[in-house]
């Protein structure tokens, strides 16, 4: 796996190509709780991009992680210190933009890993890859693996199924088998589980986590996070791009 931040120009020209199959996490900037860092969501993005390289590596697949996005659409943590979002047209245009620089220097496939679950930033996604999915070899491809859809859902734990997973026994699960010096961890041990009704509360017309009752900014059960929980999730996570590689393009693996 080529780690392109940390490449010379001459080195990253020797793998440039349609044959490099290249990784772009997207997270953000927001408050996750008293206990997780507000690069969060970045560090499950690259987590699932490294673990999924990693995977297709083994298989035969030459890949490339780029420098990840930090921010993206973050309106439901506004009223909190930390956030820093963007807006959605803004992180559309900032997508397709890195999307043009790899294409106009050859790269022909392109796998989006998100941490960030906000619906609209996860909306601005879906909409960018409808514009990268022809056969043109002109033209790169993009592939969005979303765990939000109920394919994947289901396979992250009744945690993230539910909704009630912002900073909560999911996240903060990944999180201590990624990042683990970034976790508070005498404030996660003492967090009492949060119940927000969130899907209820987002039909109803909340706008952000304060109008749902989250008024530490997390929900879910953060006290009940484990690392083995989190290397479990992030093979999980890893799983469905590995999965997502092989149905869109199969003749990349062996």
């Amino acid at each position: 796996m080529h780690q392109l931040a940390k490449c010379t120009w001459p080195e990253a020209d020797s793998f440039y190509g349609p044959d490099i199959l290249a990784f772009l996490p997207i997270g953000s900037t927001e408050p996750h709780g008293p206990h997780l860092p507000l690069d969060t969501d970045v560090s499950i993005a690259v987590a699932q991009a490294q673990a999924a390289a990693e995977r297709l590596e083994e298989a035969g697949v030459t890949t490339m992680l780029l420098p990840p996005i930090p921010y993206g659409v973050t309106r439901w943590t506004g009223g909190f210190a930390g956030t820093v979002g963007l807006r959605p047209g803004t992180l559309w245009a900032l997508v397709e933009d890195v999307i043009g620089a790899l294409e106009d220097q050859g790269v022909r496939r392109i796998v989006l890993c998100n941490g960030h679950l906000e619906p609209e930033h996860v909306q601005v996604l879906r909409g960018v890859i409808l514009d990268h999915q022809g056969q043109d070899e002109e033209t790169a491809q993009v592939l969005f693996p979303d765990n939000t859809r109920r394919r994947w859902a289901r396979t992250l734990g009744e945690e993230f199924a539910s909704g009630e997973c912002h900073a909560g026994r999911y996240e903060s699960s990944i999180v201590l088998a990624a990042d683990p010096e970034s976790v508070r961890e005498d404030v996660r041990r003492s967090l009492p589980e949060v119940s927000i009704a969130l899907i209820e509360r987002i039909r109803e017309g909340a706008r952000n986590f304060r109008e749902c009752g989250a008024e530490q900014a997390y929900c879910g059960a953060p006290a009940a996070a484990s690392r083995e929980e989190g290397n479990e999730l992030i093979a999980a996570l890893a799983e469905m791009v590995v999965t997502s590689v092989r149905e869109a393009w199969p003749e990349l693996l062996r």
